[in-house]
């Protein structure tokens, strides 16, 4: 866009200062800074922010103010105001169908005229009695006048074919139609005299004596058959209990037994070169103290100890590794069973800044693919307090059970074994050191377990405890020493069991 002339004349009078500026700015910028100075000398009351406009932009004159709705509604009125005014006759026949009272000016009575005149239009009146007698008579089409009969001809042309699924209402109705008609009065009576009937008897009961009914029905727990020596059916005794969940326990339980064998762990130590059993032991004793300083549940370690057994049986891993192993295992079982879990940065501050955050997540997705991410292991913690349950055990046993199958965790002796066995033979141990007996009835019945079953397992877990302690493995024991965990790590041990 070239300069205007006062912009010239501006800067053939102004001295060094518009040269300075044609130097250091480009031609553009250089306009609008002398166009801004030539605005302020000019005029200056107005405000120097002006609006910028486009080159191509039309001068004020030739522009038309332009909205977005108003040209079609304008349009729309234009034309409604020309329609009434120049066809009055359409107007008029829509007053005549809606019976509408007609304008009282000539030009509409003449198109009522012309109207009635032609034969086409018919105008809606009621229908006279020799119209209802020509369509049952066919005698008498030949004496009806010209005008009805074309009436006849438009009624004729709106009967429907016979192979239409539609019939119009002027047809006349066959026998086939009235048989029907008959059969569907007789059923309908027949239906209102049973409802009648339903009614009636239903008024005699109450409404509130029915839905107690219903409700004890619901409610009732299932009669089952309990083989003999049961003593209680326990999910029976707690059908209302909505934490005990006695509606499908016993399913649930049956499918976590039957899931075991998808997560087998076998004898992997012969493949790992770098690592040991005494490792192992260590890194589970140090997995229970990460358990026991973040206060996590039971579950997340039970877990967290399978997840390292299940990597390690398909990985081989290194002695640098292997604490990195533990902690990944831990930060995904706290976040599959914690309501809070704890947060990255705290499994690196337990491992003494050993890894970094890059390390620990790469190890996290690596056991997630080994395991297919598949979370849903059966833990022998979950068993052990189903079985102490049914068999109405107390909780100093049920702790001491727990103690027994807790310190079986860093025993490599007992991986291979399913979880629901190794629960079992706990809880008979336990049973045994507390002298209440042996395997009942009852706890065979929940568990699925005989005594031959879990003999083996409850010898090893026997010679376990009986064992020299190191000092380096105290984690549990000093754990189960204390006061809310009822001392029972300090109960005398057995050496013969009298199963």
């Amino acid at each position: 866009m070239a300069p205007s002339k006062v912009l010239n004349v501006q800067n053939k009078q102004g001295g060094s200062n518009a040269t300075n500026t044609r130097k250091r700015i480009t031609t553009r910028s250089q306009n609008s800074a002398v166009n801004n100075t030539l605005l302020k000398a000019s005029v200056p009351s107005k405000d120097p922010r002006i609006k910028r406009k486009a080159e191509a932009s039309p001068s004020k004159e030739k522009t038309t103010k332009r909205y977005a709705l108003g040209n079609i509604t304008n349009a729309i009125g234009k034309t409604l105001g020309t329609h009434q005014t120049q066809e009055p006759k359409k107007t008029v026949k829509k007053t005549f169908v809606t019976q509408v009272k007609p304008f009282a000016q000539t030009s509409s009575i003449r198109t009522l005229e012309k109207i009635v005149t032609k034969p086409e239009v018919v105008p809606q009146k009621p229908k006279p009695v020799p119209r209802v007698k020509s369509i049952k008579k066919d005698d008498e089409k030949t004496e009806l006048p010209s005008k009805i009969l074309n009436v006849r001809r438009s009624l004729d042309l709106e009967k429907s074919e016979d192979s239409s699924l539609y019939v119009s209402a002027l047809e006349e109705v066959g026998d086939d139609s009235t048989k029907k008609s008959r059969k569907s009065n007789i059923q309908s009576e027949e239906n209102e005299k049973t409802e009648k009937i339903d009614k009636s008897s239903e008024l005699k009961v109450p409404r509130e004596t029915q839905e107690k009914t219903v409700a004890a029905q619901l409610d009732a727990p299932p009669e089952r058959i309990l083989p003999e020596g049961v003593q209680w059916d326990f999910d029976a005794e707690n059908w209302l209990d909505p934490f005990q969940v006695s509606h499908y326990a016993m399913d649930i339980f049956n499918y976590l037994k039957d899931r075991e064998h998808l997560f087998p762990i076998g004898d992997y130590m012969e493949r790992q070169v770098c690592l040991s059993r005494w490792m192992r032991a260590l890194l589970v004793d140090w997995m229970v103290e990460v358990q026991e300083s973040f206060e996590l549940n039971h579950e997340t370690l039970y877990l967290a100890v399978k997840l390292v057994d299940l990597y390690l049986t398909k990985v081989t891993v290194g002695k640098e590794t292997l604490q990195l192993l533990g902690a990944a295992s831990l930060f995904i079982s706290s976040k599959y069973d914690e309501r809070i879990p704890p947060m990255v940065e705290d499994f690196l501050y337990i491992c003494d800044g050993a890894y970094t955050q890059r390390e620990l997540i790469r190890m996290e997705m690596s056991i997630l693919k080994v395991i297919d991410f598949d979370l849903g292991i059966p833990l022998s913690y979950r068993f052990l307090r189903r079985y102490a349950r049914c068999a109405k055990v107390s909780m100093p046993t049920l702790t001491l059970a727990r103690y027994i199958l807790e310190f079986s965790l860093m025993d490599y002796a007992t991986i291979m074994f399913s979880d629901s066995k190794m629960a079992a033979a706990a809880l008979l141990l336990a049973m045994q050191m507390k002298d209440l007996g042996s395997w009942t009835p009852t706890l065979e019945y929940y568990s699925g377990y005989k005594v031959d079953d879990i003999l083996d397992i409850v010898n090893l877990l026997n010679q376990g405890l009986h064992r020299k302690h190191k000092e380096a493995l105290t984690t549990v024991r000093n754990k189960y020493s204390h006061k809310i965990f009822f001392e029972v790590a300090k109960l005398p041990l057995k050496d013969t069991l009298n199963i």
